[in-house]
């Protein structure tokens, strides 16, 4: 299978940034662990702080790949742009999250991108583990 993973805004900071709720691994660190884990898979990453490059890369890798998974950081609560995007494309698209959403602030609570999925924003986001 060929997977990408997209980060949004402010993953590229993994490891050094608010090491509390995202932890003291870089993304870099965790792609290393998957690859080796699933390396009968090929899995590939792109990160943007900006909200058209992920749209862009979503189109994009939208028609190629197998299957997208996605943290779009906080254009989650915020972006019914890359939810049209996710919408538009055949590959599945999977909502995940470093740290827990539910468990933060109120505003975090709602995912935009799981709504325009027509899914549940209660149900939807995975979150993966961090503190």
């Amino acid at each position: 299978m060929d997977i990408l993973i997209i980060n949004g805004p402010n993953l590229n900071l993994l490891g050094k940034r608010e090491k509390s709720i995202y932890g003291e691994k870089s993304f870099e660190d965790y792609l290393c662990e998957l690859q080796q884990r699933y390396a009968q898979h090929h899995i590939t990453y792109y990160q943007s702080n900006i909200e058209g490059e992920l749209i862009g890369k979503i189109q994009e890798a939208g028609f190629s790949c197998d299957g997208i998974v996605l943290n779009a950081g906080a254009y989650t609560h915020t972006s019914i742009a890359i939810g049209d995007a996710i919408r538009a494309v055949p590959a599945p698209v999977i909502e995940v999250h470093i740290s827990n959403i539910h468990a933060r602030e109120e505003y975090r609570h709602t995912s935009m991108i799981a709504q325009r999925r027509g899914q549940s924003s209660d149900s939807d986001s995975t979150h993966t583990g961090s503190p």
